[in-house]
């Protein structure tokens, strides 16, 4: 089962998700179903523990899982529905149903990696392939099942591709969208901060993702710190 899923100890806070304000706004909401949680089923009121994170990639949506994690306390336990997918199939039903039998028992975060992999479930009646029907049915029965005190959020890029019936199964759906200069511009100056002055001349790019700007700032700092010791080599 450790080729279907691991554990995340990488420490990520909220602060350190760069949220729009739409999905700031249904983060702080979820977050506070969660802590009053207990009265709210007393009147018999659902509480959201299923999110469905879509978008561009490399704009949080990984990290917001991670964050959330962190925020509630709980054990983060990836899983790549690709590699499932694209596996020697066999055991992958069983194994499915160990991981969420496993949850069952203790509080967690599960994060289902590139969901859009189910979306090829839609052809699987075509080729007969039985293997594949019994993990698809795994998963949606046991999404349909998913224990209230745990959490589960599934990300993909491609939400085109997964079915609308189990779209519908999360209560909460954020779109991660390219940021605006604004807040690539702060986002800019928080992880400039960490560097000497020296160091942070850069010319700044846009209409791009979180993570482009990271590797966009971490090859330019890179490059001026070594550009400069190469001068006092001289």
């Amino acid at each position: 089962m450790s080729s279907l899923y691991y554990i995340d100890r990488t420490s990520v806070s909220l602060e350190d998700v760069m949220f729009n304000p739409a999905a700031a706004k249904e983060i702080e909401q979820f977050l506070k179903e969660y802590k009053f949680r207990d009265i709210l089923l007393k009147y018999e009121l659902p509480v959201s523990n299923k999110l469905l994170l879509y978008g561009k990639t490399g704009c949080g949506k990984t990290m917001t899982a991670k964050a959330i994690a962190r925020h509630l306390d709980k054990k983060l336990i990836i899983v790549n529905l690709a590699t499932i997918v694209s596996s020697k199939l066999g055991e992958t039903a069983k194994n499915i149903e160990s991981l969420f039998k496993e949850i069952q028992y203790e509080s967690a975060v599960l994060f289902f990696d590139e969901f859009d992999s189910l979306g090829q479930i839609r052809d699987y009646d075509n080729k007969d392939n039985s293997e594949m029907k019994r993990v698809v049915n795994a998963i949606l029965q046991l999404i349909d099942n998913f224990p209230q005190k745990s959490v589960l959020i599934a990300a993909t890029n491609q939400i085109h591709m997964i079915d609308e019936a189990l779209i519908r199964r999360f209560e909460i759906r954020l779109e991660y969208t390219l940021p605006q200069k604004e807040a690539l511009d702060v986002y800019y100056d928080k992880m400039l901060a960490k560097y000497p002055k020296q160091y942070t001349e850069i010319t700044r790019i846009y209409d791009v993702s979180y993570a482009e700007v990271k590797n966009h700032i971490y090859r330019t700092v890179k490059e001026n710190i070594i550009k400069s010791q190469e001068v006092l080599e001289q």
